[in-house]
């Protein structure tokens, strides 16, 4: 374990074997960090923050600080959980819960870069890339490998799909389609994000049929005919994105041609 003599850790956190925490940082009470965590120079740990292991926060980061929210309470006891393997770049804020007993949390080998901001209730899946100066509001949902591109806005309470792509400073205010392209003002679905389905290792199987269901959608045949034909297509990735279309709330961001 490594921790600098100017940093700031109070005496009930609970820190894991060959933890690293540089100058001037800050630990707050009731904060548990996993093993091999690394916390740099002036980042600050909120408290009632969980972390798992191997948790790199660079500079000037605030993780767990209290929600943006004028419902919220200074006595609500919420938290922030994060996983393992995740990368918290300079400045990046995460907001902890705000109802008693809610959480924000953070999957595994998340790469926050530098000034993204997740809100409170948000729940971000695993290997999310969030770029520069993105942003999500309160209890938005990320799923598996969603890359959320510079100055992205989504706006509260929307998701944003499994290997979804969203582009360079989007306005987001209806739920992002899992494994296409949202980009614009307000975002709509571009395209499929085969770059991205190829990369992850998907069948040609399954993009065809995704391209498939894709045109169903910007081809405006009726909402229930063209959820039916997917489901009748019996491929994974079309039945997902069916799911996630009936299960929105918010609408989805429909195709353009």
């Amino acid at each position: 374990m490594s921790i600098h003599p100017g940093a700031v850790i109070a005496t009930d956190a609970k820190l894991g074997v060959n933890v690293r925490i540089g100058p001037f940082a800050v630990i707050e009470e009731d904060v548990v960090l996993g093993d091999d965590c690394e916390i740099a120079a002036h980042a600050v740990i909120k408290r009632h923050t969980r972390m798992g292991a191997r948790n790199r926060v660079a500079e000037h980061a605030v993780i767990g600080g209290d929600p943006q929210d004028f419902k919220f309470k200074p006595d609500c006891l919420s938290y922030t959980e994060i996983g393992d393997d995740n990368w918290l770049r300079e400045g990046v804020t995460v907001h902890r819960g705000s109802r008693q007993g809610s959480a924000t949390k953070l999957g595994n080998g998340c790469f926050l870069m530098a000034y993204s901001h997740v809100a409170h209730d948000c729940v971000v899946g695993n290997h999310v890339v969030m770029a520069n100066t993105a942003g999500i509001a309160g209890e938005v949902v990320v799923d598996d490998r969603a890359f959320i591109s510079a100055a992205v806005t989504v706006h509260q309470f929307c998701r944003i799909g499994r290997n979804a792509m969203v582009g360079l400073s989007s306005k987001v205010v209806q739920d992002a389609l899992p494994f296409c392209i949202t980009d614009g003002n307000p975002g709509r679905a571009r395209s499929l994000n085969l770059v991205g389905l190829k990369r992850n290792g998907f069948e040609r199987l399954d993009i065809g049929a995704l391209k498939d269901a894709y045109r169903l959608l910007y081809q405006r045949v009726p909402l229930a005919d063209a959820l039916a034909r997917m489901r009748a297509m019996e491929r994974g990735p079309v039945t997902e994105l069916a799911d996630f279309i009936e299960g929105s709330k918010r609408g989805f961001a429909h195709p353009t041609r």
